[in-house]
């Protein structure tokens, strides 16, 4: 069918991915990955799994185009709760859901099963003491930071050369702002800093990938 194989992705996905390939090819660490995208490590990890995997595919959620599970019938539902209560209670959600798949061949979605459980009272809603966290928080104000990178992509899909894409992010407010040009260098990098200062002024840090742009050949820190 046509346009079957054409990969179609949100904004984060595209976002996520951006950052993903950087950490695959070692530009970012997973930390800093992390940092970025205010995931955990361990997602950051099992992204980087799927990618490498299965291509840019694996950015995508499992669950997008399938039937949602709020639509399960009633008698999986209530296997997979008679099946945790029998072998698995006291797993967490996501565990548990990874066992009836593995074990059992029952498929349900980590927040499907939390919710059943929650209802036939295997799981706590709540847990008392603990927050989620965070690796960084994010600036307060308008251009306290930005973040720089740039995205190589055959962004035009053969109509004309790849190219890549200088972007600038705000931390606090996400704001985008971005420029192709042919290559990522000094060039391209002072260009784009120069148009991005001219629109929003000059900000107060950047925050910058390993890309050998960025660095003094000497001393191999970034020399802003």
């Amino acid at each position: 069918m046509a346009g079957k194989d054409i990969l179609q992705m949100s904004q984060r996905d595209r976002m996520r991915l951006h950052v993903i390939h950087k950490a695959i090819e070692g530009l970012l660490k997973q930390k800093e990955a992390a940092e970025i995208l205010l995931l955990s490590s361990r997602h950051i990890r099992r992204l980087i799994k799927q990618v490498r995997e299965e291509g840019d595919w694996g950015i995508i959620h499992k669950s997008r185009g399938k039937p949602s599970n709020r639509s399960l019938p009633k008698k999986i539902k209530d296997k997979a709760i008679g099946l945790y209560s029998q072998k698995y209670e006291g797993f967490g959600p996501l565990l548990a859901s990874e066992k009836l798949l593995e074990v059992d061949g029952i498929e349900v979605h980590d927040e499907t099963l939390r919710r059943w459980l929650i209802q036939s009272g295997y799981w706590k809603k709540t847990r008392k003491g603990r927050k989620h966290r965070q690796w960084r928080e994010r600036k307060h104000h308008i251009g306290e930071m930005i973040q720089i990178d740039g995205s190589h992509h055959d962004w035009f899909e053969d109509r004309r050369p790849k190219c890549v894409l200088m972007g600038y992010i705000d931390d606090a407010t996400g704001k985008v702002y971005a420029r192709f040009y042919e290559y990522e260098g000094t060039m391209p990098a002072m260009d784009s800093f120069k148009r991005y200062i001219r629109k929003y002024g000059i900000p107060v840090s950047i925050y910058l990938d390993k890309h050998s742009t960025y660095k003094s050949p000497k001393s191999g820190v970034p020399p802003v």
